[in-house]
């Protein structure tokens, strides 16, 4: 019997930077998906989750379009390995996690790297972390039908404890960056809307496309070649829709950058201003906040907090706040009243850190 588990992540700055070989810096959240696996001589995994009332079984042979639903990834991963060349055992499988379903916070991710870890433990095959990483993201976009990037999977799989990661996705390499803010005296909080979202609705693949289409007229294959040039070289974008989600890529960019410059100098108040303006570039110019994540990022600012944004893919999920400790109580209570008065739903709030990736 095997057991492996993966965590999900929280992005603390860097969103659709990630297919657009641009750089991000997540972290490793303490929640996790945990798998135990069986193997046996048979043809099928069955898959037992904790967040559903059946089992599933899954053929080792499936191909994309066969299995749907949460089971979906599972059997992703497995049509991945398989394609790697991974001779992918069959038995038994239970999988239970504490990683909130569609908060934007990657339970998709922390699903993949839990079962490919267990898989490739049984199967007595090393494969490295970034290998890991894409074959999780093509099961991902090839047989969930999620366009996403590599953010998710490299964040579950690298994880360390007081860290952040620094991922440049044109080289693929990621860089550990201390993140201790508790140790200045700073919470980082997350607040769960409940609103949920979902990749495959259209919404993600349309900035994605979007992003291409304005690459294409920069004669470019990825933006991130232009980053050097600045936000007038975009005058060359013909759409202006195209224009403002190219803008947010490039101006993120560079907020990741900075942002790991003022966690070097202890700068909590530089990198909270940071998370809001990137939060106001993903509500004007990307479009995929909600009024109801822009009414905490706004409640939470006010009654303190140092900076605060969406983080995940957008539509829904979930607000991190970076506040001074002493604060917490005051902005937590000042975004519950605004969020309920406006007659949403209380959001969950809890403390995060940065914690340990897969294994």
């Amino acid at each position: 019997m095997i057991s492996y588990s993966a965590p999900g992540r929280v992005n603390l700055i860097g969103e659709h930077t990630d297919y657009n070989e641009g750089f991000a810096l997540p972290i490793a959240l303490p929640q996790r998906t945990s798998v135990t696996f069986t193997p046996a001589e048979t043809d099928t995994l069955t898959v037992v989750s904790d967040h559903a009332d059946a089992s599933v079984r899954i053929p080792l042979v499936t191909v994309p379009g066969e299995v749907t639903g949460w089971s979906a990834y599972v059997a992703g991963v497995i049509w991945a390995l398989r394609e790697h060349g991974v001779a992918v055992p069959g038995g038994t499988m239970t999988i239970s996690s504490d990683v909130p379903i569609g908060s934007g916070l990657s339970s998709s991710a922390a699903l993949e790297c839990a079962v490919l870890g267990a898989l490739l433990s049984a199967a007595g095959v090393q494969i490295d972390r970034i290998e890991q990483a894409r074959i999780g993201q093509r099961a991902e976009n090839d047989y969930v039908g999620a366009p996403t990037g590599l953010l998710d999977q490299l964040s579950s799989l690298f994880g360390e404890v007081s860290a952040a990661l620094l991922i440049d996705f044109r080289d693929v390499a990621v860089h550990p960056v201390p993140f201790d803010p508790d140790a200045s005296g700073v919470t980082l909080l997350l607040f769960d809307s409940g609103q949920r979202h979902g990749h495959v609705d259209g919404e993600y693949a349309a900035r994605r496309a979007s992003c291409e289409r304005a690459a294409a007229d920069l004669g470019v294959g990825s933006l991130r070649e232009v980053q050097h040039r600045g936000v007038e070289v975009l005058e060359a974008v013909s759409d202006p829709v195209d224009l403002r989600r190219a803008r947010h890529v490039l101006t993120e960019n560079e907020r990741v950058l900075d942002f790991v410059a003022a966690l070097a100098e202890l700068d909590f108040a530089a990198a909270g201003r940071l998370l809001t303006a990137s939060h106001a570039s993903m509500r004007d110019d990307f479009e995929i906040t909600t009024e109801h994540l822009d009414l905490i990022v706004d409640g939470a600012v006010d009654a303190g907090a140092l900076g605060a944004r969406m983080t995940g893919g957008g539509f829904g999920g979930c607000v991190i706040a970076l506040v001074p400790t002493e604060l917490t109580l005051k902005v937590g209570d000042a975004v519950r009243t605004a969020v309920t008065g406006a007659g949403y739903a209380e959001p969950e709030l809890s403390r995060v850190y940065a914690a340990a990736g897969a294994g």
